[in-house]
């Protein structure tokens, strides 16, 4: 298939299973950052974050053994910059909590402001710029792929109705990307919260750019929240929870970003089977059943 059309079916999968409900959503953090649309795409280089080392290393496979693409999860370049503005969806999954829409609105665009601020400094152009010196054709799927995994792991629960944080950890830990994850020491694991609690209402946060507003625990506790399931929670954000009092599950960053991405390009590969060179944190596990 042509680059176009890949990017094109990536964007209409996490349409699909986006927070806010099955329509055409823009994600301005995922993006061709280099390349024609026009390229055929059969044999792709994918990595969880790729940097100039990473693209070195693709173009030197693609010089040995043949290359189409690279793809990473991590934004790079405009999709990087324009990092804040996916974070809207974020409103949607505090409404679904009880969060009244204009609390949940004012405490995402705080957070999206402090987002916007902080990645002002970066040099997003440094892995695209090194993309366009090598001629490689190089994208970026973030949300897309986000909202896949959140959807997963929400169905899963959903289905097998845990009743401790344990029970959570051994869903979790059948999945292939965190099974894998957890042979090298960086699985799921209970950071607050007894393992033989009930999790009672959960929280499942792993889409919306990045994380949320420190502000929100307290809301969703007081809508009934008790267990968060998120990817990663920074020291500002933990403190924030302690003093909420929720249980806490950290499944995994570049895991549930790994399971979020094979869950694209299964989709994807639906239309059209590709050869996958994984690298970067990133392992292809496929699955024959569709979400």
């Amino acid at each position: 298939m042509r680059l176009s059309e890949f990017y094109r079916l990536a964007i209409k999968l996490g349409s699909s299973f986006d927070p806010r409900g099955k329509r055409p959503w823009r994600y301005p953090d995922s993006a061709i950052l280099f390349g024609s649309g026009k390229t055929e795409v059969r044999k792709i280089f994918v990595g969880i974050d790729i940097e100039t080392g990473e693209l070195l290393l693709a173009d030197k496979l693609r010089r040995q053994e043949g290359l189409d693409l690279v793809v990473a999860h991590h934004p790079e370049g405009a999709a990087l910059a324009s990092l804040a503005e996916v974070m809207l969806l974020q409103v949607e999954m505090l409404k679904r909590m009880g969060i009244s829409p204009a609390v949940a609105q004012q405490l995402v665009e705080e957070r999206r402001i402090e987002v916007r601020r902080r990645l002002s400094s970066a040099n997003h152009m440094r892995s695209v710029d090194t993309a366009r010196i090598l001629g490689l054709p190089f994208i970026c799927l973030h949300t897309p792929a986000d909202n896949l995994a959140a959807y997963f792991i929400a169905k899963e629960l959903r289905k097998k109705q845990p009743k401790t944080l344990a029970a959570i950890i051994e869903i979790l830990n059948r999945i292939p990307e965190y099974k894998e994850a957890a042979g090298n020491l960086s699985g799921p694991r209970i950071i607050l919260g007894n393992p033989l609690s009930r999790p009672g209402k959960i929280f499942v946060e792993m889409t919306g750019g990045t994380e949320g507003s420190k502000k929100a625990f307290k809301s969703l506790a007081r809508k009934g929240v008790r267990t968060l399931i998120s990817m990663h929670l920074s020291e500002e954000h933990l403190k924030s929870v302690k003093d909420a009092d929720l249980n806490v599950i950290i499944a995994g960053h570049v895991s549930s970003d790994t399971l979020g991405l094979n869950l694209l390009l299964d989709g994807i590969e639906i239309k059209e089977k590709l050869e996958v060179i994984a690298c970067s944190g990133f392992r292809r596990f496929r699955r024959n059943a569709r979400l």
